[in-house]
C-alpha cells in the first residue's frame, strides 16, 4: 500500500514539475515568436528602374504596378489570412537601403513591431529610425549584423 501511494505522489510531482517547465519554457518562447512571420518585399538597385520593371514584365510575365509587382500568398494554412510580398527595383542611385555598398535591402513582415523593437534594442540591435505608421502597416528600419539595412514591417492586414 505504501508504495503504490508513494508512487502516486512522486507521479503527481512529476505532472506538476513537468507543467511548471512547460509553462515557463512556453513562456519565454512566447517573447521569443515575436519575430519575422515571412518576406514582405524585396528592393534591389538597378540603371533604370522603369526599364528593368518592363523587362520582367515582358519576359518573365510579372504583373507590374507603379512600385514594381506584388505577390499575393495565404499565411500557412489559413486560407483566410492574405498576405503580400513586393518587388521592386530602386535606381542607382538611391539612399533608401543606407550604405552605398548595399545593393539590396529586405522587408521582412513580422508581428507586433513594438514589442519587437523593444526585443531588439534590449539585445543592442542598432534601430536606425522611428517607427512609421501608414493606413498599410508599420514600418521601422535597423542594421543587421553586417550593418545592411533591414526594414521590418507590420502589415495591417
Amino acid at each position: 500500500m505504501k508504495t503504490k501511494v508513494l508512487l502516486f505522489f512522486v507521479a503527481i510531482t512529476m505532472f506538476g514539475v513537468g507543467y511548471a517547465v512547460n509553462a515557463i519554457t512556453t513562456k519565454n518562447n512566447n517573447n521569443n515568436n515575436i519575430k519575422v512571420t515571412g518576406i514582405g518585399g524585396i528592393f534591389f538597385k538597378c540603371n533604370n528602374p522603369k526599364n528593368i520593371t518592363a523587362w520582367y514584365k515582358k519576359h518573365l510575365g510579372l504583373t507590374t504596378n507603379p512600385y514594381g509587382a506584388t505577390f499575393n500568398w495565404y499565411e500557412a494554412a489559413d486560407s483566410t489570412k492574405k498576405a503580400q510580398t513586393q518587388w521592386t527595383p530602386f535606381a542607382k542611385t538611391t539612399k533608401y537601403f543606407g550604405a552605398t555598398k548595399q545593393n539590396f535591402m529586405i522587408n521582412y513582415r513580422v508581428k507586433n513591431l513594438e514589442a519587437l523593437t523593444a526585443q531588439l534594442k534590449k539585445e543592442g540591435v542598432t534601430i536606425i529610425d522611428k517607427m512609421e505608421t501608414y493606413d498599410y502597416g508599420k514600418f521601422i528600419h535597423i542594421l543587421d549584423g553586417e550593418g545592411n539595412k533591414v526594414q521590418l514591417w507590420e502589415p495591417t492586414d
